[in-house]
């Protein structure tokens, strides 16, 4: 009961949605090398009801492709929480481990972010997401066919939670199906939705998301990255974009 009452008294996780929400991402990445590019990335996040602007972040990072299946980032993120009374910013230091590979038109994939969490007012903490996922390229007679985009995220903080959970390391779940639609070779739209679900004291807790992803691709000025695909692949989708 102690421990019960203690995690009803800590403040809720700051970036967790209420009510129907719409988040916004726009992602730039640039070639470096044939296998290292420069990424960088802008999120805004809305809640109750498209209405309130409760979290925006940016965050960048070199993503280095060690294997045509293997890709490692380093990313640092700086984010604000605009009207929270409890905290008002966090840095955030983040590992993307991605593992993909392609067979015909399908892509299954999955993502592993290690995270270091440096929030205001609030203890320092560590979380591991698991994101499995898979995109299928649809059989249409285009030159820039859309790709459908599924996955399922698992949060688990594996020590010392800062904030109000259901007691259990697993403390959020994101579900999200969406649509790549490739405009040019450097640039693609991604509309999504989401079913955000967090484990709170009193139980979980599910809202549902809308949102658009803008994808841009700045290509490299030479021979070898006209005939080198980019980290980003050839729909010009930054592949450690947080999608959200």
């Amino acid at each position: 009961m102690p421990a019960r009452a203690q995690q009803q008294n800590e403040p809720e996780d700051p970036e967790d949605e209420k009510q129907i929400g719409l988040w916004l991402d726009q992602g730039v990445s640039t070639s470096l090398s044939a296998n290292r590019s420069l990424d960088l990335e802008f999120h805004e996040r809305l809640d109750e009801g498209m209405s309130n602007l409760y979290e925006y972040f940016v965050q960048g990072g070199v993503s280095f492709r060690l294997r045509p299946w293997f890709t490692l980032t380093p990313i640092y993120r700086y984010q604000r929480f605009p009207g929270n009374p409890a905290i008002a910013y966090e840095n955030r230091v983040q590992v993307n481990l991605t593992l993909s590979t392609s067979r015909g038109p399908w892509r299954p994939m999955l993502r592993t972010l290690i995270e270091g969490r440096f929030v205001d007012n609030r203890p320092n903490s560590a979380r591991l997401r698991f994101r499995p996922g898979v995109e299928y390229t649809l059989p249409l007679r285009m030159s820039r066919p859309p790709v459908l985009v599924v996955s399922n995220e698992f949060f688990v903080v594996p020590g010392n939670n800062p904030f109000a959970n259901g007691g259990s390391s697993y403390t959020q779940n994101r579900f999200q199906v969406g649509v790549r639609l490739p405009i040019a070779d450097s640039f693609s739209i991604r509309p999504f939705y989401l079913l955000q679900s967090v484990n709170l004291p009193g139980g979980w807790d599910t809202n549902e998301i809308l949102g658009i992803s803008l994808a841009f691709r700045i290509p490299r000025k030479s021979k070898t990255a006209r005939s080198q695909q980019p980290s980003g692949g050839p729909s010009g989708e930054v592949q450690n974009s947080e999608e959200p």
